[in-house]
């Protein structure tokens, strides 16, 4: 998803990211800032609110109904892209356990009796690829060594 948002546009990932513009203005000489009324924006205002819709626009767009009954309450594009990496990645304590388990899982990896090589290699890719989506990337000498090491004699 943030490749398709930053091929779309660059900009959208900031709004995403660092959460919608707000028009601001000061109040006379106090340090006191308040909402512009829609009828006091600037273009450079109605342009970066327009980013934040065209933000929300995309991903609500790109998710089906499924996962928009779980960003239906957000209200802004921060929110969607928060809820939606939840849903998918876990909070940090999850990614943690999946994590955990995903090592423990390349750790004990090994051949079945009955298991073609490729059919077992297709395991093994799945599992570093999961490890490599959490941030955890297995140097490739270390793969090749531990694919070595569990293919059977013959």
């Amino acid at each position: 998803m943030h490749d398709f948002i930053m091929t779309e546009d660059s900009e959208l990932c900031d709004v995403i990211c660092d959460g919608p513009y707000i028009p601001t203005k000061n109040v006379g000489d106090l340090p006191l800032t308040v909402l512009k009324t829609r009828k006091e924006y600037t273009d450079a205002d109605r342009k970066d609110v327009e980013k934040h819709f065209c933000a929300k626009k995309t991903l609500v767009c790109e998710i089906g109904h499924d996962e928009y009954t779980r960003i239906s309450v957000c209200e802004t594009a921060k929110e969607i892209w928060e809820a939606l990496q939840t849903a998918h990645e876990g909070t940090t304590q999850v990614k943690k356990y999946k994590i955990d388990m995903l090592t423990i899982e390349y750790e004990l990896f090994r051949m079945k009796d009955d298991e073609y090589i490729q059919d077992m290699h297709t395991r093994f890719t799945s599992i570093i690829n999961e490890l490599y989506s959490f941030g955890e990337i297995i140097p490739r000498n270390k793969l090749v060594r531990k694919i070595l090491s569990i293919l059977p004699s013959s």
